[in-house]
């Protein structure tokens, strides 16, 4: 019976194959001929040149002999005369789609300008192959990269910190506390900087770059410098020709702009020194550097904390224009929005408020039932704004008995349990618990408690919300009310019990990250899918065994009932315990019965038998003879009428 519950829930949740499959991580390993020759030339100087001229700031340690000749052994590239380069490629993804015509070069492809940039002597540190393909970013934004690798000139307050100047990183509702949303300098001027530690020798090809989040100021810086260093004294600022790169930034706070090196450069440190910024703000900004980490077999740490997987699983991105163009373009609020510009994480009907409204008008369960809640007939309209992938996972619901689900989601780490939308009305946050608030929260623990980094009271948190107090979980409507989301129509519209899963702080995971992504998910699905079995499960049939459809299953002390699918089965989710269950169908006696749910997983089963009613009986006995069994009432009427007619 629950066969096909699992079998539903197992296809709600291919979703996070699809979202987090992926290539073999890009950084991680470079198979490349010269890339060992390339790490052996990258100990030297990081500011050393292709040409040997003098310019030889001191160092800690120098390379050694065979190093040289190693280097000298390698063949230069020809020199050429040097000419004023334009900027290199600054990449705006906005969200609207994106002129044909304009694409990337992340993916690799050797432009004519980074051939002629490398070639020329630009007198900065660079990496010995061309530009073949892009580099992951480091993690900023998917907190690989600790706060105590960033670093700031200076801040106006702690909530402004280096440690804020995260890509996507989302300010709290009341600013001017711990959690803003960006590095803002404590000071407008141009010596102001903010700088990465890598921990290690980096190829870095490219910066991401945002304005602050806030939703009462305005500040994003317009252009910086990007400098390097191998000992975060002495630094190299990317030249442009014989001057110094001013690479253009932002125009607006949320829209990430990419910027890519003109020639990788080759470091363990690097700084963005802002040059102009909005006239009206100050220096604040959120960014994310692009870098390949050069292997370093002797680095104990680094290797330590590599994850790799042994599943044969095609990691890379499937679809929506390859999660647009390497992912951090993507910009927040992406992804939720269709074609049409509707957000379907909330375009689901509202039932709660017909619910509880009901309640209150005491019109339960005469009027509206506490489950199977009608989807009121404005919503079906033609003219109503409702997306077509909002009809459509209706119908879907609608035509598969679901009895499990969960939404991936990301930008977060936790799982968040329904009601959705706060019963109170005006509150943005309050707690409101369904009828089955012990399940859900048991069903949220079970996937949040196995993820391998939603439970860890070592990690960073994500924005603003620390979520460790309820174990990597939380009441939806506590967090953010909503009005017609996914899992509270689920919820009230049919048997399925569903869940939002936000399983990573970075909203668009980039395709090296993927691998990392399903090992942090892969136990928490199966656990996940396992809960499908815990609770009860039966069928109801009538005195001949034919199955019942529609009939309400009814738990005492649950104001929430569910209802038996075609062939008269049934799954009811329960936590383990003793409960009184009863069947009821419209023309049959109900039936009650002591059902008791252990600890062992496998749903316990509760079949039911229902008689038919008298009434009943005496309906299928006149149809069957071809009459309508006569009703008493009508027929009082009908005899009052007559001699009504026989006085007057």
């Amino acid at each position: 019976m629950a066969r096909r519950g699992t079998a539903a829930l197992a296809l709600a949740l291919a979703l996070l194959a699809v979202a987090l499959a992926g290539a073999a991580a890009q950084g991680a390993a470079v198979e490349d001929p010269d890339y060992y020759v390339q790490e052996i030339w990258s100990r030297e100087p990081y500011y050393a040149r292709l040409e040997p001229e003098p310019f030889s700031p001191p160092l800690p340690a120098g390379p050694s002999e065979e190093e040289r000749k190693l280097r000298a052994s390698e063949p230069r590239a020809p020199k050429k005369a040097t000419k004023p380069k334009k900027a290199p490629k600054r990449e705006k993804l906005a969200p609207e789609t994106p002129p044909p015509g304009k694409k990337s070069n992340r993916k690799g492809m050797k432009t004519k300008s980074s051939e002629k940039a490398a070639g020329d002597d630009h007198r900065v540190p660079v990496a010995r192959e061309a530009v073949r393909e892009g580099c992951p970013p480091l993690g900023l934004e998917t907190l690989k990269i600790t706060d105590f690798q960033l670093h700031a000139s200076t801040s106006k307050r702690y909530g402004l910190g280096a440690h804020r100047g995260r890509l996507n990183i989302q300010a709290g509702i009341n600013e001017n506390d711990f959690y803003d949303g960006a590095w803002c300098a404590g000071r407008n001027d141009l010596h102001q900087w903010i700088e990465v530690d890598a921990r290690r020798l980096t190829k870095f090809t490219g910066v991401i770059t945002q304005g602050r989040n806030s939703l009462w100021l305005s500040d994003w810086v317009t252009s910086y410098k990007v400098m390097v260093s191998n000992d975060s004294h002495t630094w190299v600022t990317v030249k442009n020709g014989s001057g110094d790169m001013i690479f253009e930034g932002n125009s607006e706070k949320e829209i990430p702009v990419l910027n890519e090196l003109p020639v990788p450069m080759v470091a363990r440190y690097i700084r963005i020194n802002p040059r102009s910024w909005f006239d009206n703000g100050s220096i604040c900004m959120r960014m994310e550097i692009l870098g390949c980490p050069l292997p370093d077999p002797n680095n104990y740490y680094h290797r330590r904390n590599e994850m790799t997987t042994t599943d044969d699983l095609d990691f890379k991105h499937h679809s929506y224009k390859e999660m647009r163009q390497g992912s951090e373009l993507g910009g927040w609020s992406l992804g939720r929005w269709t074609h049409d510009g509707i957000d379907i994480n909330n375009n689901f009907p509202d039932l709660n408020t017909l619910l509880w409204g009901a309640e209150d008008r005491q019109n339960i369960p005469r009027k509206v039932p506490n489950h199977y809640i009608a989807i009121p007939e404005w919503f079906l309209s033609e003219n109503a704004t409702v997306a077509v992938e909002t009809r459509a996972v209706i119908a879907w619901m609608e035509k598969i008995p679901f009895v499990l689900g969960g939404n991936l989601q990301g930008g977060e780490l936790v799982v968040a349990y329904p009601y959705d939308m706060a019963r109170s009305t005006w509150q943005m946050q309050e707690h409101t618990p369904t009828p089955d608030d012990h399940v859900f929260r048991w069903l949220a623990y079970a996937y949040a408690s196995t993820h391998r980094l939603m439970t860890d009271a070592r990690r960073r948190v994500c924005h603003t919300e620390d979520f460790q107090k309820e174990d990597g979980t939380v009441n939806g409507a506590s967090w953010h009310t909503v009005a017609g989301s996914l899992n509270d129509f689920s919820y009230l519209h049919t048997n399925c019990f569903e869940l939002s899963i936000y399983v990573g702080c970075d909203k668009y995971p980039h395709e090296s990250e993927l691998p990392e992504e399903w090992e942090n998910n892969r136990e928490s699905l199966i656990v996940f899918m396992e809960q499908v079995h815990r609770g009860i499960k039966g069928l109801v049939r009538d005195l001949h065994g034919k199955g019942i459809p529609n009939a309400v299953i009814s738990v005492e002390g649950v104001n929430h009932d569910i209802r038996t699918a075609s062939d008269g089965d049934y799954w009811r989710l329960l936590n383990p315990g003793e409960y009184m269950v009863t069947a009821k169908a419209e023309g049959f006696t109900s039936s009650t019965k002591n059902c008791i749910v252990g600890y062992d997983m496998g749903a316990t089963q509760c079949d039911f038998t229902l008689s038919k009613t008298n009434l009943a009986r005496i309906r299928e006995i006149m149809e069957k003879f071809g009459k309508q069994p006569v009703s008493l009432p009508a027929r009082r009427l009908k005899l009052r009428g007559r001699k009504r007619r026989q006085r007057g």
